[in-house]
């Protein structure tokens, strides 16, 4: 399971306030502690005023980067500031996100071509997010062309399909997992990743709600989450879905991450 850390995020109020009163040594803890815990890509996002977004990226990256050299998830909903931040970056990492919305992809694809960037798509166009997998299934394809178009070969995508808020869905989760296993059928090589918080709103004890969609969305072929990775319940979970899904030779990953103490409350015998 690739793990994207969340925690560098200005939607997150105690990261706002960090943010606001220019508290490095929480962030570079923070960095520290998610890369310690295994971490593949560290979510940078400033969640500020267009006008000071840049500057705030430029300074958050740098204490990321002061104390791990885990590759940076960079996120913002301005595709125009791709350009400007991926210089400030030693390792290549993950753009978040790109669409068919506008001229998202039209910037983003052509900046990343030949590079060894990785890239998340969300399957979402002009008219929003689709009511149907099948609409969302030809927003993927599209994305698919234009990233070979590019030289953008399928294994730097990372596809969110497009998670919803189940308290207004009417088929649970089914046309999340059903594009999900459509996806990986059409073009195996392609990531499918998610955030696991949007699926919760308004509804009470959210944590039960996020792990169980990021369990059943791994049965379904999601092989990345963009999740907390200090929270040792969440991440004791995935490394047990790994193992039950085939796809830890003889759970030596989750015996691994056990005595890591990565979760659980490992103690000697």
């Amino acid at each position: 399971m690739i793990i994207i850390g969340e925690k560098i995020n200005g939607s997150i109020p105690t990261m706002a306030k960090a943010i606001a009163e220019r508290d490095a040594d929480y962030i570079r803890n923070l960095a520290k502690k998610q890369s310690q815990t295994g971490a593949n890509f560290l979510d940078v996002c400033a969640s500020v005023a267009p006008g000071v977004e840049y500057e705030t990226l430029k300074w958050l990256i740098g204490l990321v980067q002061e104390v791990t050299d885990t590759p940076v998830s960079i996120d913002s909903p301005n595709a125009k500031i791709f350009a400007d931040v991926l210089p400030l970056c030693k390792n290549p990492g993950l753009i978040n996100s790109v669409s068919m919305e506008g001229n998202k992809i039209d910037l983003v694809f052509p900046l990343i071509a030949d590079t060894a960037w990785n890239c998340v798509a969300l399957l979402c166009d002009d008219e929003g997010i689709s009511v149907s997998s099948e609409k969302r299934i030809k927003i993927f394809d599209t994305i698919l062309k234009k990233a070979a178009a590019c030289r953008i070969s399928p294994d730097r995508l990372y596809v969110d399909p497009v998670v919803e808020m189940l308290a207004s869905s009417e088929d649970g989760i089914a046309k999340i997992t059903t594009t999900i296993k459509k996806v990986k059928e059409i073009c195996p090589e392609v990531h499918i990743t998610s955030g696991a918080s949007n699926i919760s709103y308004n509804l009470p004890m959210r944590k039960f709600i996020n792990r169980s969609f990021i369990i059943l969305c791994m049965g379904a072929g999601m092989d990345s989450a963009i999740v907390d990775p200090l929270n040792k319940d969440m991440l004791g979970l995935i490394y047990a879905a790994e193992a039950l899904l085939g796809r830890d030779e003889m759970c030596m990953d989750y015996i691994g991450a056990f005595r890591d103490g990565l979760f659980g409350e490992h103690k000697e015998s």
